[in-house]
């Protein structure tokens, strides 16, 4: 077992000599990570110059990003009255980012958009960190360099560099799920907390540690152990069951209140045309794309939904830990089954990283050079359609 996951063992505290050894292990993780996503903001940088566009309000100032900024300078109560009469609420957004944005503002010279793009940047790579020592400990250290890189080469690799949620969000939830993996209740339910405050997806944090928690002790009774004994053993369990959803469960009921209605989070979100159905009106959208003059998009949606079915039960069969499972279940499925922004599914599956992991368990069996070549080339394409993805449409 490596330092970290040492240090981590239950009833035994995180040491700093241990934290350093797993950084600088997780070092050529990050470099990898870093190359990939510098490589993104130059072909972006270089692109948007090309079309008199500015890289900088592509990052920081359109789509979503400026409704975080407008709730880190003016709260929460700003809307967008619609055409039809409806209305666009900025409560749809979970608070920690502009809380963060705010607090950068604050005590730097950087305004709140720029303040939640160094967020940003330096969420991806706490987020890196977690995803290499998650693979180093599943599968060695040249699959934790993978799964990083892979992560960061996505083709909408891009978000992950924009004042947007999904960076901090993956951070917290990658270190969350660790957490649990690796025993340490306590720092798995303050992480599941903060990523309940980050996205409306952090309900799948909440899930792992959750049902890890009910599996571990199901373990402990199966085999002959009390209720108190196994909960003196798992040292923090308790409590970091207990903390685990206060962040979501905070933020919703608290709308709710803003609102009038035990609901107001789903109303705020139904307005936006958000919402769950169980998957019927993306059926819907991608019936129609099959059966219509764009048959080829809805070919390549239905390639792309069914890789992620694949790469799902392939970790399952794999027997990839319970805390992953659940977790990266439980966020393809709320993708999937929402409606509404339906160009948004690849986003919104950003932080399901665990689907990686097959592949980087894969690449580690390569030879470096072939590894390396393959990811740099996935690298380019990604950067190549970044920047032509946030000069265009991006993100909804």
């Amino acid at each position: 077992m490596n330092d970290l996951a040492s240090a981590a063992a239950p009833g035994r505290t995180l040491c700093r000599p241990a934290v350093r050894a797993a950084l600088r292990r997780a070092l050529p993780g990050l470099a990898a990570f870093a190359a990939i996503r510098l490589l993104g903001w130059a072909v972006l940088a270089v692109w948007s110059a090309s079309r008199g566009a500015s890289w900088h309000t592509l990052l920081t100032a359109r789509w979503d990003s400026l409704w975080y900024t407008r709730v880190a300078e003016l709260g929460y109560g700003y809307t967008v009255p619609l055409p039809d009469g409806g209305t666009h609420s900025n409560l749809a957004f979970f608070p920690l980012l502009p809380w963060l944005e705010r607090l950068g503002s604050a005590l730097t010279p950087l305004s709140p958009a720029d303040a939640g793009m160094a967020v940003a940047w330096l969420s991806s790579l706490a987020a890196a960190w977690a995803l290499y020592a998650t693979g180093e400990r599943l599968y060695g250290p040249r699959a934790g360099v993978a799964l990083a890189a892979l992560w960061g080469a996505l083709p909408i690799g891009i978000v992950q560099s924009m004042a947007y949620s999904e960076s901090l969000f993956t951070a917290l939830a990658a270190w969350g799920v660790y957490a649990v993996w690796t025993g340490r209740w306590v720092w798995a339910g303050v992480l599941a907390s903060l990523a309940g405050l980050t996205r409306p997806v952090g309900v799948a944090v909440v899930a792992a540690v959750w049902l890890t928690a009910a599996a571990a002790l199901l373990a402990d009774r199966a085999g002959g152990a009390t209720l108190r004994s196994s909960l003196a053993r798992r040292r923090g369990l308790v409590a970091g069951v207990l903390v685990a959803p206060l962040g979501w469960c905070g933020y919703f009921l608290w709308v709710g209140a803003q609102q009038g209605s035990l609901t107001g989070y789903l109303d705020v979100q139904g307005a936006w045309g958000n919402g769950f159905d169980g998957g019927f009106a993306f059926g819907r959208f991608l019936w129609g794309l099959l059966s219509g003059p764009g048959w080829a998009g809805g070919l390549g949606l239905t390639a792309g939904v069914a890789l992620v079915l694949v790469l799902y039960a392939a970790g399952v069969r794999r027997g990839q830990p319970l805390p992953l499972l659940v977790y990266c279940g439980v966020v393809v499925f709320l993708a999937l089954t929402a409606k509404g922004f339906f160009g948004s599914k690849p986003r919104l599956m950003l932080p399901a990283y665990p689907l990686l992991l097959p592949l980087a368990a894969g690449l580690a069996r390569w030879r470096p050079l072939r590894a390396g070549l393959l990811i740099g080339a996935v690298a380019v394409g990604s950067a190549l359609y970044g920047a032509f993805w946030l000069n265009g449409t991006g993100p909804p």
